[in-house]
């Protein structure tokens, strides 16, 4: 989370950290395709006081997953796009560059 990068690059880092550290161990954590906001940002707090990151740049990241169709946000929950269920079923590790692969070229 460096200022000096330009904003592409930063959305891209803060997309990543928020898929990789909290969203995707969460789903894995819980074990279903869906979560609340509430459980969203009990993960969030947890891994932002143990990485010292501050949490504007999380929220950031999770709107972004949404944009980018990684996530689907339904009042208040979200769940993570049908192609990505075969991962979470298997407890694989599913990083950003895969699940952006799988929701954008298949």
């Amino acid at each position: 989370m460096l200022s000096e990068k330009g904003k592409y690059a930063s959305a891209t880092e803060n997309r990543r950290f928020v898929w990789a550290e909290i969203v995707w161990p969460l789903i894995l954590e819980i074990n279903d395709v869906e979560f609340s906001l509430k459980q969203y940002q009990m993960k969030r707090d947890e891994i932002c006081e143990k990485n010292n990151v501050k949490i504007a740049i999380t929220s950031r990241g999770l709107v972004s997953l949404v944009q980018k169709g990684i996530l689907l946000k339904e009042n208040n929950n979200y769940s993570i796009h049908f192609r990505l269920i075969p991962y979470m079923r298997l407890k694989a590790d599913c990083d950003y560059a895969t699940a952006i692969h799988e929701v954008r070229f298949k």
